[in-house]
């Protein structure tokens, strides 16, 4: 069986438009509203990692004056699925995605502008390829830690990302 080539040219459009700021609200607007409201932006996203940011601000935040944990896990799955998208994004054949598990600890309170980093980029993409090559779902797991602006862990989530090849129709 050949090996699965990676299209460079959807990936970078991905790139792009999710690390531009009015592109990225933009689609969030249009596609998924809270995101939009929350105020999420993808500040770095390569083949190795992906950076993404929620403040705290009154809409985001609950009644024990932190960040409601929703918002934290909307960003936190961003982080990993922002990778996702670039890696799957018009590539032949179209692989599905789906969010299998997830896992959250949360250690201190999140009172100010939270970074989540998920720095699985390699697994990601043999994880997609692989689902390419064979046809097969394929589990890629995602560990994504959140941090405060003093650089302390406050958050870490797992996701588990179910991917298949679709059918050719």
């Amino acid at each position: 069986m050949a090996q699965f080539q990676f299209d460079p040219a959807p990936m970078a459009y991905i790139q792009k438009s999710f690390t531009s700021p009015f592109k990225f609200r933009l689609a969030m607007f249009s596609q998924l509203p809270l995101g939009f409201w929350i105020g999420m932006r993808v500040r770095e996203l390569n083949e190795n990692r992906c950076v993404v940011t929620v403040p705290y601000k009154r809409l985001n935040k609950n009644p024990f004056r932190s960040t409601f944990w929703a918002v934290l896990g909307m960003a936190a799955e961003m982080s990993s699925g922002a990778i996702l998208t670039m890696f799957t994004f018009k590539q032949k054949p179209s692989i599905s995605l789906l969010v299998g598990n997830q896992t959250g600890k949360f250690i201190k309170k999140a009172v100010g502008v939270t970074t989540f980093v998920c720095e699985n980029g390699q697994e990601i993409k043999a994880a997609v390829a692989k689902a390419a090559e064979t046809g097969e779902a394929v589990e890629v797991f995602c560990p994504v830690k959140g941090y405060n602006s003093a650089q302390e862990l406050i958050c870490e989530f797992t996701f588990t990302w179910s991917l298949k090849a679709r059918k050719a129709a």
